[in-house]
């Protein structure tokens, strides 16, 4: 996983690849994904860098745009790039990116979910399963450091906390279709958008906005194998 070498004015890439820094401003830090995701493939970033005095945080989501295509990347991801059409962001909050339920389907408390979240070893969204150790942000060694982490695996910080762990994927659905998920320090929050175009390629976004200053994308092993040949050559 590595970012797009098409990105906004002001961020720049390290060498890696996988390392995204705003270098001014606040805003003009929309990165991408080098590649479309797979459906269940979590695009999964941990916060590096915060900068006081700027208000706002991370955004993530989706887009059906080839980064390429671009003259300009978009100065914001919200609104500017949603507003080009096949595209979904959000800004990383836990409530208010959930969708609503579909009829006949019971609405998820978090009480439930938390459940969930506290006794897995592993993530489970559709048929992907993710390790929860790669997911879940840790504080830097110190005094503190044990109480610190186990506030990042209740996911009891704030969401944009530094050093916190964000991803976005899809889910396949019927008809060509896909939900869109954010997961939060291991935390599914649950379908945040369906009924995506899922016939198309599918980027990541990050928009290192604002608060958020530098990101680093987490690199992750899955409990199932993707069909990489059957999903490229379906998107050609």
């Amino acid at each position: 996983m590595e970012f797009h070498e098409v990105h906004g004015a002001n961020v720049r890439i390290d060498p890696t690849g996988t390392q995204a820094t705003r270098v001014e401003s606040f805003a003009n830090g929309v990165c991408f994904s080098k590649q479309p995701l797979l459906p269940g493939e979590l695009f999964l970033v941990e916060i590096e860098e915060k900068e006081l005095g700027w208000c706002g945080h991370l955004r993530v989501g989706l887009t059906g745009i080839d980064p390429r295509s671009l003259e300009v990347v978009p100065e914001y991801s919200l609104p500017d790039l949603v507003s080009l059409g096949d595209s979904w962001i959000f800004a990383i909050t836990r409530n208010h990116n959930r969708a609503p339920p579909e009829e006949g389907e019971e609405e998820e408390g978090v009480s439930r979910r938390s459940k969930d979240f506290f006794t897995a070893s592993h993530l489970q969204i559709g048929s992907t399963r993710i390790p929860m150790d790669k997911l879940v942000g840790r504080s830097r060694p110190g005094r503190f450091s044990h109480i610190l982490d186990d506030l990042y695996k209740t996911n009891a910080l704030p969401p944009t906390a530094r050093r916190s762990r964000i991803g976005v994927l899809y889910v396949s659905r019927a008809q060509a279709s896909a939900d869109m998920h954010i997961v939060i320090n291991g935390e599914d929050m649950g379908p945040c958008s369906r009924g995506i175009p899922a016939h198309q390629p599918l980027y990541a976004v990050v928009d290192v906005f604002a608060a958020t200053k530098s990101v680093r994308v987490v690199q992750l092993e899955y409990g199932m194998n993707f069909p990489k040949c059957h999903c490229v050559s379906a998107f050609e």
